[in-house]
């Protein structure tokens, strides 16, 4: 498994109320719940000292209106968010997703070399445009009535139109929405705004900068996948250390026994040192002590204790690091000659109740490994992390949403300074996000309805269809268990045909025997393992 992935896993996360994205948000009502919030909750904000017994009452939930009209309301709006991964796009296909609410398609425009994102709905009919294709001039060609669109949404032909008719195509119309959209470290990133004035929105804001990654001594890793519960719960769970014993039981080694010289990942699972413990628990859990620093409305920075930290970048990234903050401080040069390890988990609000994680995993440590493992074979031991609390995430987010979000500390209780982070995120999603994500479309308060567990934790469409290695490895595999069945078959009717010419000792036949028995063997094995490791395979804890 890959030891980049591990720290990995969504958990358990309220989902918050969900609003309506229709509308802007009142600022009269804004104004009226601000006046709400008591003013004790200010100091609190921007802890800078250990947190050694952080309570829901420590870090309450309330705040004063001047600290929300001093620090500003988060802007969804004004935020870059990624699509995927470049290395899983096809640029020979158009890509659908949902990101924000918005249903958008990414294609590859041959005539500008770039990624483009548009609106995945064709204007003529609405069809999806994600279920076209890339025509012989490097246009994206609705397949529905056969409309053809240039980089920049043009319309450029329309089929059922009169060569020499009035020229129809060149209808505002005609056009399809097209966002700002600029591929960087690796990920196509689009701005949720398609209006004439944010197409030069990039000269202004560009997306966040994931250092390390384009560092030719460095090895990064990507990772995809949807996940059926929201944003803010999803967040809340990759910013809970103290849930990996538990949750991933089994999956990772025992933070305990790890000895201070572990290394990188060692550091980002050793708990503090407890001396007056008495008690422990097979999983091994122990306390975990934390800062929170430079909370503002772009997020915030949590060191451990363990040398490692935790860094918010609102909306959408979780970066985890065993370089100390000081470090950071440090020339260039000097930082490349200690082993770093850094997990950035991208979040990206996709809509109620369901949300997407893009992983990438940079190391400058063991880069060899990446040359002979393939990257299928990493995202499967991820994938069963995130399998492993999917369920549990699922019916708590439907939980918190009984309880309602503005319930959330009298709901929880939160005693110990390993909840310190998911406070902090509380505190920031309260203060500036007034606890919901303010959707780029019109969305549906309401959760999904939760399915089956097979359906709820399957992996073909929440990853591998999304995952270029994964894709390439099941059709590979799949091939392999048909010819494995092939020459079972072949080796039985060679026995049946060759009997008492080529086949005339016992020797000659228990080996035939042996070799169909293997093959048959092996393909049901293959059968087992794609099944479990690119559809779907249960977790169930009490048997861990």
């Amino acid at each position: 498994m890959n030891p980049i992935s591990l720290l990995l896993a969504p958990r358990a996360r309220p989902w918050l109320p969900l609003r309506t994205s229709a509308s802007a948000p009142n600022s009269a009502r804004a104004a009226a719940a601000a006046t709400r919030l008591a003013p004790a909750r200010r100091q609190h904000a921007r802890l800078s000292s250990p947190v050694l017994a952080v309570t829901a009452e420590t870090l309450s939930l309330s705040g004063g209106a001047d600290e929300e009209e001093s620090e500003g309301r988060f802007d969804w709006l004004d935020q870059w968010y990624p699509f995927a991964p470049v290395c899983d796009l096809d640029p020979a296909a158009p890509h659908g997703k949902t990101v924000l609410g918005l249903r958008v398609v990414a294609w590859y425009d041959r005539a500008a070399d770039d990624w483009r994102v548009f609106d995945d709905a064709c204007p003529h009919r609405l069809a999806p445009l994600s279920e076209g294709r890339i025509d012989d001039k490097g246009r994206l060609h609705c397949v529905y009535h056969g409309w053809c669109f240039d980089g920049r949404g043009s319309c450029q032909f329309i089929p059922q139109a009169p060569a020499l008719g009035p020229p129809v195509h060149r209808n505002s119309k005609a056009c399809v929405a097209a966002y700002p959209s600029v591929v960087q470290n690796g990920i196509l990133w689009l701005y949720p705004r398609a209006d004439a004035e944010h197409r030069d929105v990039l000269q202004r804001k560009r997306p966040p900068l994931l250092s390390q990654i384009d560092d030719p001594s460095f090895v990064t890793i990507y990772g995809i996948r949807d996940l059926p519960y929201g944003y803010d719960v999803m967040l809340e769970n990759l910013m809970d250390p103290a849930h990996v014993s538990y949750a991933h039981k089994g999956l990772m080694r025992d933070p305990p026994a790890l000895s201070p010289d572990a290394g990188a990942m060692g550091s980002l699972f050793r708990w503090t040192e407890d001396p007056g413990r008495v008690e422990f628990d097979v999983e091994g859990g122990g306390p975990v002590k934390m800062k929170i620093e430079e909370a503002n409305v772009d997020g915030f920075l949590s060191p451990q204790e363990n040398g490692s930290h935790y860094r918010y970048t609102a909306p959408c990234i979780v970066s985890i690091s065993t370089l100390p903050v000081e470090a950071e401080a440090e020339g260039e040069e000097n930082k490349k000659k200690k082993p770093q390890y850094t997990q950035r988990l991208i979040c990206i609000p996709v809509a109620p109740g369901r949300s997407r994680l893009i992983t990438t995993s940079t190391r400058n440590v063991g880069i060899w490994l990446d040359k002979i493992i393939p990257r299928w074979f990493y995202h499967i031991g991820l994938n069963t992390l995130l399998d492993s609390d999917i369920y549990l995430l699922h019916v708590e987010e439907r939980n918190f949403a009984a309880a309602g979000v503005q319930n959330w500390r009298k709901a929880v209780y939160v005693p110990t300074s390993s909840d310190g982070m998911v406070i902090a995120f509380r505190n920031w999603f309260r203060k500036h996000c007034k606890n919901q994500v303010d959707w780029a479309a019109p969305t549906v308060e309401q959760l999904p309805a939760t399915p089956t567990k097979d359906k709820l934790m399957e992996r073909y469409w929440s990853h591998v269809a999304q995952c270029t290695s994964c894709s390439a490895a099941l059709k590979a595999m799949k091939a392999l268990e048909v010819a494995l069945q092939a020459a079972a078959v072949a080796v039985v009717v060679f026995l049946s045909v060759a009997k008492g010419t080529l086949v005339t000792t016992v020797v000659h036949k228990t080996a035939a025997v042996s070799l169909a028995v293997l093959c048959f063997s092996a393909s049901r094995w293959l059968a087992s393992f794609i099944e479990k490791n690119f559809y779907f395979q249960d977790y169930i804890h009490a048997h861990k």
